[in-house]
């Protein structure tokens, strides 16, 4: 039975689909989001915080877009922290709590309200293809049922044209785009209980994964965990460290100021493990499916539970263990860095060996849940299916992890379905553009054994993507797309002015040795000047900066802080960035040498087998994105380089 037409259809409303969905709504496209329960819209099954490390730095990335992740964490946080502040700039990252039920019932009601959006609770069961003649942009094409077809040949080009749910609905669309999430054959484990559902309890989606592997698709088995939720009134907050927000609140949203976002915050608690709760897990581990071999599914490296801490770190004797509120209204406690597919019983002596929980409650047991992904490198960097054309995929169907790493995948597919759809150029951000732009590329680029997590370290060029000039970097792609208004693309243009034409004047306003800027310099033991200096070079000093320096600079004109702030990271930093934007200059001419979609690889000679497999397989849009492909050597790029110059 055929309801309605949609031009896309997302598969799942967790991060990645509430972005995709929002992308394509906004834009303009009939779009309608299936999720197994409405109740798990924007939910968090895991850690109930947003932002953090490098991922503070995607949601703001997704906001510069104009995305919605930041705006509704901004709605819903209860503790607000900025990251790694006694380091560089490059790694400063915003972190909040959220309260994890209101930030879901925000991001519903935003979808609920949104024109061109349909919410609809069904699982999608199939992937409804046409098979192209010639061209995937045809119009008449003949269907394939992947229910009853199994075609495996990856050379034949399909391209969408709907899906089709449990209840046997089908759903007339012109693209689709996966955001799965965790739910694909999922199955939660702790010690000898193993129930095939989602996370939370919520039924698993059982039925896509056999129409995935019908088109063809490589479909790989990964596994997360989660830890216990503690009954509040049962910890000993006594024997922890508090841990406050910050004063000043650091907004996720760039539409959004400090001032807006004041409030009432709440506490989380530091305490520790110690070697009696690791003795409890090593006499244990037998029992935990991780080692036993009863979890087939591969687990995040840098995202470890605390039977992996224990057994891999041997020589530390104590684990940080983060106390977290789960919300405003609600006792449940949330136990960062202990997550665990440990039996019951063996949970509750860890968990009570630990200073502070001694007499600790559990309200949920901690599990381990593994689930069904795909090969990523199966994607165009738009996350399109290189040999199914409208299909998109986005978050942790991809192999990723983490609710930001989602998001930021569920935007770029959603606008590269209204992209493709329209008949415009797709939006693809590199490396160079943003944290987004490292994220798909070494998903689409790089085999992932295991769950993705984005670190600032695998961003080459972090001293130019820091989270703080997000909207400088990405608003003209946001306007572009036309997901940014115009008045709020030219406040990032003004902001850019402004920033540009002060940083002129400091380099071109000079104080010399009088009376008051000497006071000053000694007051804030800086060595004291005997010629005339600019003020640039003077912020440039460790111990000085744009803030210290106010009483000196009589034209300075009124500049907000968050603008002022990046002023002062422009001039103190300012010959590590020009070293960093040579080096993009010279990443550049590499991506910007296009490698054609039906190049053929076997002409080339002197390819190593190897090499000559691994392009094959990812089809590399461009000489830079075949030199990061694992396997491909500096000397195949070369004669690629040469081959193509021919």
């Amino acid at each position: 039975m055929i309801y309605e037409d949609y031009d896309v259809a997302v598969i799942g409303a967790g991060h990645a689909g509430c972005e995709a969905a929002l992308a394509c709504a906004r834009l303009g496209l009939k779009t309608i989001v299936f999720t197994v329960s409405v109740d798990s819209i924007a939910m968090m099954p895991c850690n109930p915080n947003i932002g953090g490390t490098s991922k503070g730095h995607l949601v703001r990335e997704v906001d510069a877009l104009g995305g919605e992740m930041g705006k509704n964490i901004d709605r819903t946080f209860i503790q607000s922290k900025m990251l790694n502040t006694s380091k560089g700039p490059a790694v400063h990252s915003l972190r909040a709590q959220a309260d994890k039920k209101e930030y879901s019932a925000s991001m519903r009601k935003i979808l609920e309200n949104t024109d061109n959006l349909t919410v609809r609770q069904d699982e999608v069961a199939e992937i409804l293809v046409e098979e192209c003649q010639g061209s995937c942009n045809g119009t008449e094409l003949k269907t394939q049922n992947t229910e009853n077809e199994n075609n495996t040949d990856k050379s034949v080009i399909k391209k969408v044209n709907g899906v089709k749910t449990t209840s046997g609905n089908t759903y007339p669309c012109k693209a689709a785009i996966i955001c799965t999430g965790v739910y694909l054959k999922a199955r939660c484990i702790y010690g000898d209980v193993s129930h095939y559902t989602g996370p939370n309890g919520l039924p698993a989606a059982n039925s896509l994964t056999a129409s995935l592997i019908a088109l063809g698709i490589d479909v790989r088995r990964f596994k997360t965990g989660t830890p216990a939720r503690i009954d509040k009134r049962s910890i000993d907050f006594s024997k922890m460290e508090e841990q406050f927000g910050d004063e000043k609140i650091v907004p996720f949203s760039f539409e959004n100021t400090s001032e807006d976002l004041e409030r009432d915050q709440v506490s989380c608690w530091l305490t520790y493990t110690n070697e009696e709760t690791h003795k409890i897990i090593r006499e244990n581990i037998d029992r935990s499916p991780l080692f036993s071999g009863a979890i087939e599914g591969v687990g995040p490296r840098y995202c470890p539970s605390i039977e992996d801490k224990v057994m891999r770190f041997a020589d530390k004797d104590r684990h940080q263990v983060f106390i977290e509120p789960e919300g405003n209204y609600t006792n449940e406690m949330y136990i960062s860095g202990m997550s665990s597919s440990l039996p019951e019983d063996v949970q509750y002596q860890m968990y009570r060996s630990v200073p502070g929980l001694e007499n600790a409650k559990i309200v949920r047991n901690a599990y381990a849940i593994e689930y069904d992904c795909i090969n990523a490198t199966e994607l165009y960097p738009t996350l399109e299916f290189k040999n199914i054309s409208g299909l998109f995929s986005a978050g942790q169907s991809n192999g990723s992890s983490g609710y930001e790493e989602a998001a930021a995948q569920g935007i770029i597919a959603g606008i590269n379905a209204a992209m493709k759809l329209k008949g415009e150029d797709p939006l693809v951000l590199d490396r160079s553009d943003g944290y987004i732009g490292v994220l798909i590329d070494d998903l689409v680029t790089k085999e992932t054994s295991e769950p993705y997590r984005m670190m600032t370290s695998r961003a080459e060029y972090r001293l130019l993507l820091r989270q703080d000039n997000a909207d400088l970097r990405l608003s003209k792609y946001g306007y572009r797309v036309g997901l940014l208004s115009k008045e709020r693309y030219e406040k990032t243009v003004e902001k850019q002015r402004i920033i540009d034409a002060e940083i002129e004047r400091l380099k071109n306003t000079s104080v010399g040795t009088s009376e008051n800027v000497l006071e000053l310099l000694k007051s804030l033991g800086s060595t004291e000047l005997t010629s005339g200096i600019t003020l640039a070079e003077l912020i440039r000093r460790p111990e000085l900066s744009y803030f210290s320096i106010a009483p000196i600079d009589k034209k300075r004109p009124e500049i907000d802080e968050t603008t002022a702030e990046q002023i002062n990271i422009e001039l103190k930093y300012e010959g590590y960035i020009s070293r960093q934007i040579k080096q993009v200059e010279q990443y550049k001419k590499l991506e910007k040498k296009k490698i054609p979609a039906d190049f053929d690889y076997d002409k080339v000679p002197s390819l190593r087998i190897e090499a000559r497999q691994k392009l094959k397989k990812i089809k590399p849009v461009s000489i830079g994105q075949a030199s990061r492909i694992s396997g491909v050597s500096p000397a195949d790029i070369n004669v690629l380089v040469v081959f193509m110059k021919m």
